[in-house]
């Protein structure tokens, strides 16, 4: 069963996406250089440099076109009252795009004619869109550069996604023992000898990167790629450094971010969030605890979360600990009544809560695909669309009327 968008809600939604992730790109451009937005306090520094995705090694670097973040993939909800809320933003390494791409060939294959009828915007070239975007990237002097696709390898959960995309793009899919640093340049391993690479779209976290720049213990990394960057000579996408905007806590700065570098107001909005540094927003989530959803700011996958009307006293008193031992590790929002679709469950159709994530892909130009991937809580009543916490997930189909 698809989840059907019409085209008028779409395009709103696409406006928003293109406005935020080009007020995220001047904020991490801003906060790596000048620091504007820090010394007008719009965000405490405190909040900033607390980050644990903050990377100093960053400071003064000059990536290419300015572009930090060349890949994201945003969480959306549609709330009770029809509108679409951002629930978070992903941008270091999103995952799910082959989800969306596979769904779709599948639906494709099932029901041919309703596609024509039903006049659905077609998702297919994202592939191509992303190596071009990845092109766009390429250092200056590199006309025609050798992009390749950095996994963790087989035993990575997002594995099948890492080779989907590379044979989709025809690019190389490699880890980290396959490249190597000389002469501040990377090169790549080849059946016919060392090959330059120009474009690294890596899909490990920052911390693995590199051994010499940060964990020493990685092994999946490249030793000294961070030397090789810093001079400019190969691009990583999505830059290092970019997790500190889509921490949770930032997150609740968005607004002020988008209003600050942009001048305008968010055309989609965040859903309510309380900071757990401010006293008087700690007190009142704690005394409600039994209604809101906390979150650790840096995870992801739907883990180190608290769903408080699901939740037990013992677990409650357990996050409430949490916070007041490190409140700067947590946020909480109130839990929301967000939307549901009909999946065939068994031999019949029932309700699920569904999110979507839409990819956005910034170089040359910022485009999106339409659609996206639609995430769903396949446990009966469950809130949690994470595939690695039991979800699924379904086609979206963007109508063009």
């Amino acid at each position: 069963m698809p989840r059907v968008v019409t085209s008028n809600e779409w395009n709103r939604i696409e406006e928003g996406l293109k406005q935020r992730i080009t007020a995220l790109n001047l904020f991490l451009r801003d906060i790596y250089h000048d620091g504007r937005i820090l010394t007008d306090g719009v965000v405490p520094r405190e909040v900033v440099y607390s980050c644990r995705h903050f990377r100093p090694q960053m400071r003064g670097l000059q990536v290419p076109r300015n572009i930090y973040v060349t890949v994201a993939g945003t969480d959306l909800i549609r709330t009770h009252t029809g509108e679409f809320v951002v629930l978070e933003d992903n941008l270091r390494v999103p995952s799910g795009v082959s989800y969306m791409l596979t769904s779709r060939m599948v639906m494709k294959r099932l029901f041919p004619q309703l596609f024509r009828q039903c006049g659905v915007r077609p998702i297919e070239h994202y592939s191509q869109s992303l190596l071009a975007t990845l092109r766009s990237m390429a250092p200056e002097g590199r006309p025609e550069p050798t992009i390749v696709l950095l996994t963790a390898g087989v035993f990575n959960s997002a594995y099948f996604e890492h080779a989907y995309l590379a044979r989709q793009m025809g690019i190389e899919l490699v880890e980290g023992r396959d490249l190597l640093l000389h002469d501040n340049i990377i090169y790549m391993r080849t059946t016919t000898g060392l090959r330059r690479v120009d474009v690294i779209y890596r899909r490990i976290d920052d911390d693995f990167i590199d051994p010499l720049a940060f964990r020493s213990d990685s092994i999946l990394g490249v030793a000294g790629l961070f030397n090789a960057y810093r001079a400019g000579n190969v691009t990583i996408a999505n830059a290092l450094g970019t997790g500190v905007a889509d921490d949770k806590a930032i997150y609740a700065y968005v607004p002020k971010i988008i209003k600050y570098y942009l001048d305008s107001d968010p055309i989609l909005n965040n859903v309510e969030t309380y900071l757990m540094t401010d006293p008087s927003d700690r007190r009142y989530a704690i005394e409600n605890l039994d209604k809101m959803v906390v979150k650790a700011v840096g995870e992801s996958g739907g883990y180190g979360m608290l769903i408080g009307p699901h939740s037990t006293a013992r677990e409650r008193e357990e996050f409430r600990q949490r916070i007041l031992a490190d409140p700067r590790n947590y946020i909480a929002q109130p839990t929301l009544r967000f939307s549901r679709a009909p999946c065939l469950i068994d031999n019949g159709f029932e309700p699920r809560h569904v999110d979507l994530r839409p990819y956005v892909l910034f170089g040359d130009k910022v485009s999106i695909a339409p659609g996206g991937l639609t995430r769903v809580a396949l446990r009966k009543g469950s809130l949690v669309v994470n595939s690695s916490q039991g979800g699924g997930s379904k086609d979206t189909w963007v109508l063009n009327q």
